[in-house]
């Protein structure tokens, strides 16, 4: 018998029939109560954009809770500008020598968004099979690095992308690189020292992330000169006057959206707790179905994700059915790799094995600060009923 099929009677009781749908996720940010004070202050100085009073607060606080003093954050309007300010803050627009941008095809699409924006041709690399991560050692010895004038490494599922390596890697090369750490927060709060540095991170404070501004991004890193180019390139390529110095776009935060940021920082005490509570539920409840090895979650990953790691398509295929007839939503947040985007289907790219068995295997399950312990339940229940279902797999275990 293989290990936790004795608990199993305990996991897989049925499912009501007309039990309400799970969705992948439930955001939850702070409540009307909690932004009144911020909305106050707007009322009061009129000021909605344009690098206000609560933007700069914001900026502040955001920085200092990540362990870089007071001016090491620069926020913007979401992260995808936040991404392109990085770019034209650190790399510019493409050159005609140099037109690429190396991008893993492993990630969202907003990460090759951004560098078309500035310019560039995204070149679609591997990730590896194990880290998920396009690593620094794959680049250097990239066949077409003698056109590439930009590097995105990107932070999977919120993974840490550590600094030392890809900063030896620039300076080696002369190549630019900007790291795509949208889900990072928790792991740039965490590990300051690892994973600031040099090298810009962009955040995304999207509602699907672990700390949020309902929308929003920041540009992060220890260089002010740099953070202050990202600052221009989100304000028009202004620098300091109404002078277009620098390629731009209009990317600022709203006081809006810096009075959902602050009220969400006051809170995220409890936000972070919550997100642990549901995190360590999961562990549990996997670990008893005897799939405790294929569920991913924190602090591997950032909170707001669960994963489900199927061995290969067929049980990928298995767990979704499983999961669908449970009335449990599921989604491949990555999508099954850039370089099968209609819109990116002609870009030139490397041999991609790795990102689309990630592609078929990495399943999304729900995530929210309030998912039940009964809702955890229901979802791991339906995970042991897909498995289940295929041939053999109680036999062979569940170690690949």
């Amino acid at each position: 018998m293989k290990p936790g099929a004795a608990s199993r009677q305990a996991v897989c009781r049925p499912i009501p029939p007309q039990a309400a749908w799970i969705p992948v996720f439930r955001p939850a940010l702070p409540t009307a109560e909690r932004l009144a004070p911020f909305l106050a202050i707007i009322d009061q100085t009129r000021q909605y954009s344009n690098y206000g009073g609560l933007v700069g607060r914001f900026a502040k606080r955001l920085s200092e809770t990540l362990g870089l003093g007071a001016d090491g954050v620069r926020p913007a309007v979401s992260g995808t500008l936040a991404l392109l300010g990085a770019i034209l803050a650190s790399a510019g627009r493409a050159s005609p020598d140099r037109p690429l941008a190396l991008c893993p095809a492993h990630t969202f699409v907003a990460t090759a968004n951004a560098a078309e924006m500035a310019g560039y041709q995204p070149y679609f690399v591997d990730v590896d099979v194990n880290s998920w991560l396009f690593e620094p050692a794959m680049a250097r010895n990239h066949p077409a690095l003698d056109r590439v004038g930009l590097v995105l490494a990107v932070a999977p599922y919120g993974q840490g992308v550590e600094q030392a390596a890809w900063a030896a890697f620039s300076r080696d090369t002369g190549i630019p690189v900007v790291i795509d750490g949208a889900a990072t927060f928790e792991r740039l709060a965490a590990f300051p020292g690892e994973l600031v540095g040099q090298v810009p991170v962009a955040l995304s404070l999207h509602a699907t992330k672990t700390f949020s501004t309902g929308e929003g991004g920041a540009v992060v890193c220890a260089d002010r000169g740099l953070l202050d180019r990202a600052t221009a390139a989100l304000n028009f390529g202004f620098n300091g006057e109404r002078i277009s110095s620098m390629p731009g776009t209009n990317g600022k935060m709203s006081e809006y959206h810096a009075a959902v940021g602050l009220a969400a920082l006051e809170a995220w005490p409890e936000t972070q707790a919550a997100f642990d509570k549901a995190a360590y539920t999961y562990r549990r409840q996997a670990e008893a179905a005897g799939c405790g090895d294929r569920v991913v979650t924190a602090p591997r990953i950032a909170s707001c994700y669960t994963l489900y790691h199927a061995r290969d398509a067929v049980e990928a295929a298995a767990v979704e059915n499983a999961l669908h007839a449970a009335r449990i939503e599921y989604r491949h947040w990555y999508g099954p790799g850039l370089h099968l985007e209609p819109a990116f289907r002609s870009a030139p790219r490397d041999e991609l094995p790795n990102t689309e068995q990630l592609g078929r295997c990495l399943i999304g399950l729900p995530m929210a600060p309030d998912l039940s312990t009964q809702e955890i339940f229901r979802i791991v229940a339906a995970l042991d009923a897909g498995l289940r279902g295929i041939s053999g797999h109680d036999e062979e275990g569940n170690n690949g």
